[in-house]
């Protein structure tokens, strides 16, 4: 998945609508959240709901696998994700945005995702 916002200030995972829908996840599947995100697009946002999703990051050897928690949010944006703490602090990953990289350790080493 490309168009991916690493933001270490976000306390939340976000998965965008148009990307759940692109996923083909029946929205069944979604559980309830009733908490809203605040200071987010300067209002109270809230989720429609949180979803557990098997993400792969790296590639082979070096990649690594986390199931993570998404907030699943109907609102505009450029991009199809925020990953925020809650998934860097699990991936043990060190971002640095001066370099627009995140690294984090694997089995085989340690791995890197370079941003644009």
């Amino acid at each position: 998945m490309k168009r991916i916002l690493i933001d270490s200030g976000s306390s939340a995972d976000i998965l965008y609508k148009h990307t759940f829908d692109q996923l083909r996840i029946p929205t069944n599947q979604l559980k309830p959240v009733k908490t809203p995100l605040v200071g987010f697009v300067e209002e109270m946002v809230y989720p429609l709901g949180s979803i557990d999703l098997s993400v792969v990051a790296g590639t082979a050897p070096r990649q690594t696998q986390v199931e993570m928690t998404f907030l699943v949010v109907d609102t505009p944006s450029p991009y199809n994700a925020i990953i925020g703490r809650p998934d860097l602090n699990l991936k043990e990953a060190i971002v640095s945005t001066r370099h627009l990289l995140i690294k984090f350790p694997t089995r085989f080493g340690v791995a890197e995702a370079i941003g644009d």
